[in-house]
């Protein structure tokens, strides 16, 4: 089996109940994404510097966590948008849930003041504000036109919004306009 065809099978294999947003079991498809800090629930323990060596080379701690799956996070509603993008300035399709339905998943409800620390694997991170996460409809997106996004690419996780329907954002130069997006997100924090 190459790579590809097996990172393709571990991605799929996770499932998540269609009732209610409880946090989903720690088994499964290898997590891509972990949200820690002020959340409600968690399914996985402190931060192992073992396990978890990009986490610690990054310097993050945690004592708890919500680590979900691809599965998990492709079973909430998505929502599609259709920004043009700054790497080839042409409008594509992002599809994915809310960024807020995510946090649901750990139980996090950040209040509109409260940032959130959205990480990217290569480090890069964005500290923004709840609110603005909320009023500008900041979507997980798992799909670029269509297609499970990979990682080496702008994937397998982007928190994006659309930024051509965000009128003071619109007015910025493309380059411009996803400062707050970190593409390859893997680690959220929420600070109370």
């Amino acid at each position: 089996m190459d790579k590809r065809h097996f990172l393709g099978a571990a991605l799929a294999s996770g499932a998540l109940p269609a009732t209610g947003i409880a946090a989903p079991a720690a088994k499964g498809g290898p997590a891509l994404l972990t949200i820690t800090g002020a959340i409600g629930r968690s399914n996985r323990g402190a931060l192992d510097p073992v396990r978890d060596q990009m986490m610690f080379k990054q310097k993050l701690a945690f004592t708890r966590a919500c680590a979900l799956d691809f599965a998990a996070i492709a079973a909430l509603s998505a929502v599609s948008i259709r920004p043009t993008l700054e790497y080839d300035g042409k409008p594509h399709s992002l599809r994915g849930p809310l960024l807020g339905d995510v946090l649901a998943l750990a139980g996090a409800r950040p209040a509109d003041t409260a940032k959130v620390l959205l990480r990217a694997v290569d480090g890069y991170a964005a500290a923004v504000p709840m609110g603005q996460l909320r009023s500008w409809r900041f979507i997980v997106a798992t799909h670029l036109d269509g297609q499970p996004m990979a990682l080496g690419g702008l994937g397998p996780l982007w928190a994006v919004y659309d930024a051509d329907r965000v009128p003071e954002m619109a007015a910025r130069p493309v380059a411009e306009r996803f400062g707050a997006c970190p593409w390859a997100l893997y680690h959220i924090e929420v600070q109370a």
